[in-house]
């Protein structure tokens, strides 16, 4: 007979508070991963989580910049944000959608407010692409709120499917790269949840709201809103909600193991790499 196998549990491996910045036009958010405290997560290179009622924090919103080297995720989760660039492409995300924006080679966008007044919230995180695929044609992965699967996985668990598998179910997002995860969790008060996340994937979880439970038994930590855990340990994510209306993200990707050059919004694997980038961009050529 072969030996039982128990449940290996993800456990918090390091916990940290994001820092208030500003990026863009000077839009004030708070940078999660990205700063001194957690420079990257492999493949993850930058978690930003903007959130604010006053117009003049973000109205300005972000002008045309450049990126090259890697993918940018936007999560809104209230407002409205219209994106624009250089190839062409146009849309507005609403709340509840999702945009996964493959920069490639190389393009220049803009992402600005659609409103004047009222709150403006969401999440924007980079994806890093392997080395094969930096130089790839940009391309978007765009869903409206109708598109993201949400379900109701155990009483008081609202769970939205943003990428990855739950049961027979996957979410939108495909980037086989990485294999990514990515889920918006709303627990009740007391409510609990355990999640497989696959085998090998570096993973986190972000409090944005009220304070969870995170880990099983006396390995259990307390998470608040704005604070971020790095999990490690194990594959087996066990949540607890321990204020109501507790919500958090979940987000696990495949690392990739290699090198990073990077300087602003240019993401390569060499200095040289990084260089040419800089002199495609003044030349016109993303």
């Amino acid at each position: 007979m072969a030996p039982a196998t128990s449940t290996a549990y993800a456990r918090v491996g390091r916990k940290l508070r994001g820092q208030p910045t500003s990026d863009g036009a000077g839009v004030r958010l708070t940078r999660v991963i990205g700063g001194p405290q957690l420079p990257d997560l492999d493949p993850f290179l930058l978690l930003d989580e903007f959130g604010t009622d006053r117009p003049e924090d973000y109205l300005a919103g972000f002008p045309e910049h450049p990126h090259r080297g890697f993918e940018t995720v936007t999560y809104m989760l209230d407002g409205r944000m219209r994106h624009r660039d250089n190839h062409g492409n146009e849309g507005v995300l609403v709340p509840g959608s999702v945009q996964w924006m493959t920069a490639g080679r190389g393009l220049v966008h803009s992402e600005m407010p659609e409103q004047e007044q009222g709150r403006m919230r969401g999440f924007q995180l980079w994806v890093n692409l392997p080395a094969r695929e930096k130089m790839t044609e940009p391309k978007y992965q765009e869903f409206a709120p109708d598109r993201i699967v949400q379900l109701a996985p155990a009483q008081g668990v609202q769970v939205k499917l943003i990428a990855g598998r739950l049961g027979d179910l996957r979410g939108p997002i495909a980037q086989p790269a990485t294999d990514p995860v990515y889920l918006d969790v709303a627990l009740a008060d007391g409510a609990a949840w355990e999640y497989d996340l696959p085998e090998g994937h570096n993973a986190f979880a972000y409090v944005y709201e009220g304070e969870a439970a995170i880990g099983e038994g006396e390995d259990a930590r307390t998470v608040q809103a704005q604070e971020l855990a790095v999990l490690a340990g194990g594959s087996r994510l066990r949540l607890r909600a321990l204020q109501p209306d507790t919500r958090l993200i979940v987000v696990a990707g495949r690392p990739l193991r290699e090198p990073v050059a990077r300087y602003g919004p240019f993401v390569m694997n060499t200095k040289q790499e990084l260089m040419q980038a800089f002199v495609d961009f003044q030349e016109g050529k993303f």
